[in-house]
């Protein structure tokens, strides 16, 4: 079968000649007519589709992360053990892992606009159900559903983005993505602990619903793009000659099974290797962020608020710094110095996990929340980079799977973190350590951060070849 939905009938990609530079007519959206582009423009289209992205990404973790910042309330009331407060999040996210090859297919080839806007109306539902859980049972089923929708939209949010936005951009359209992400982290463990605080921990998710309800709306006002756009508004502004082939319409026999697909993906170097190592940092930070708050209401004596407060506050400036500086330094010299959005990645990532194993390692409150607030801006700095380099390095009618894959085991990777960490935790408190055990549980994910940076530092000379290889391969 081929992909129709996306093409223009009756329309050329361009009418005007390949140009350096300047305006030029070209075929935007499907079974519309071609209208005039800037090309010198970084967002010929705009920024309203990575802003609208920004929001999917922020609700969606401000969603997930409730549960962090209410955490001690839930447990007092249910009464379960760190091994299945951490099991909650786990099994969550290996739900999310079973979906998102086959959502990656279907981001190929589905009108990703709809698809999104649908998984929003889900997650908002399953908040309101995770209210009106009356056992620990129901409860974890309910979160376990919401955690297979989670990550869904990721795989045709990103190749949304690549479409809209030409290579020397894609750090700062990521970065938007980014930050509504990393933002999400904070104002959903800071939500969830001061509302349950003032309320009770079911109003958390009763109150969640609401925006998710608004973001589903704002994301139908966004139009679905042709696909491969931002590949030949690159080719355009350099002088090369436009395809005239949709790049989306790639026959459904060259695809293949999902598997091999998948290993057809996981050939391209540097996507292994940002795989590999996104995976490994996303157990250690997966694990540490969601037992942060608890962790400093126990060695810093707060109240689960303050504590859910403070951790959300600091790391949401650093949040914002990082994707600011980072996304920036990826842009300027992309293109120019080989390889640089990787090298840029995994220096910040290097500065990332320093600090967060201090953070966990040296008491003291305002020297744990300073480290946090430079941890968390040292991985937003890096994570936008190695985004925008995924989608560089893959052909754009694969790009849907290609995140799906990249997202896949990351989720796996970060799922087990908040378990393992949980699971230390008792086994620790059994043998009857005097301390408290979780700090020592903590440090078991340290090590993860500093081999994903040595994930990174494998593929720094391998990205300008891919790259080319992914253009000419269209």
């Amino acid at each position: 079968m081929t992909d129709t939905h996306d093409e223009a009938p009756d329309s050329p990609r361009t009418k005007d000649v390949p140009s350096a530079g300047g305006t030029v007519e070209i075929a935007v959206l499907p079974r519309r007519p071609a209208r005039t582009v800037d090309l010198d423009k970084a967002a010929p289209l705009g920024w309203w589709p990575a802003i609208v992205v920004a929001l999917v990404a922020f609700i969606d973790r401000v969603e997930i992360n409730l549960i962090s910042g209410a955490l001690p309330a839930i447990q007092d009331h249910f009464g379960f053990s760190d091994t299945a407060g951490g099991a909650i999040p786990t099994a969550a996210s290996l739900a999310a892992a079973l979906l998102l090859l086959p959502a990656g297919r279907l981001a190929d080839r589905a009108p990703r606009v709809a698809t999104i806007a649908i998984v929003v109306l889900v997650w908002s539902i399953c908040s309101v159900l995770s209210g009106l859980a009356t056992t620990f049972v129901m409860f974890f089923a309910v979160r376990v559903l919401i955690g297979a929708a989670g990550q869904l939209y990721n795989p045709p949010a990103s190749s949304l983005l690549a479409d809209y936005y030409p290579a020397r951009s894609r750090g700062k359209a990521y970065g938007f993505e980014r930050a509504g992400y990393y933002m999400g982290l904070p104002t959903g463990v800071i939500l969830g602990g001061a509302i349950a605080e003032a309320l009770d921990w079911r109003a958390v998710f009763f109150i969640a619903a609401v925006p998710g309800l608004l973001v589903a709306a704002l994301v139908l006002t966004v139009k679905e793009p042709l696909r491969g756009l931002g590949d030949r508004l690159d080719r355009l502004r350099s002088g090369a000659a436009p395809d005239t082939e949709d790049a989306g319409t790639a026959p459904d026999a060259d695809r293949g099974s999902l598997l091999s697909e998948a290993r057809g993906l996981l050939r391209i170097r540097t996507l292994k290797g940002i795989i590999i190592g996104q995976a490994l940092l996303s157990l250690a930070v997966a694990g540490l962020f969601y037992w942060l708050p608890t962790f400093l209401e126990r060695t810093e004596d707060l109240g689960y608020d303050a504590a859910s407060g403070l951790a959300g506050g600091v790391g949401g400036t650093g949040i914002v710094i990082g994707i600011v500086i980072g996304s920036r330094m990826g842009d300027r010299f992309h293109g120019v110095r080989p390889g640089w959005r990787v090298k840029v990645a995994t220096g910040f990532l290097l500065m990332g996990a320093v600090t967060l194993t201090g953070a966990v390692l040296l008491p003291g409150l305002w020297l744990r929340v300073t480290l946090i607030a430079v941890a968390c801006a040292g991985f937003a700095a890096a994570i936008p980079n190695l985004t925008a380099a995924s989608a560089d390095v893959v052909p754009a009618a694969r790009r849907g799977m290609g995140f799906a894959l990249l997202t896949f085991l990351i989720t796996l990777g970060g799922a087990l973190g908040p378990f393992l960490i949980g699971l230390t935790s008792d086994l620790i408190k059994s043998t009857g350590y005097g301390g408290e055990p979780l700090a020592l549980a903590m440090l078991v994910l340290v090590p993860a951060m500093f081999l994903a940076v040595l994930a990174l530092l494998r593929i720094r000379g391998t990205f300008e070849d891919d790259a080319r290889e992914a253009a000419t391969t269209g």
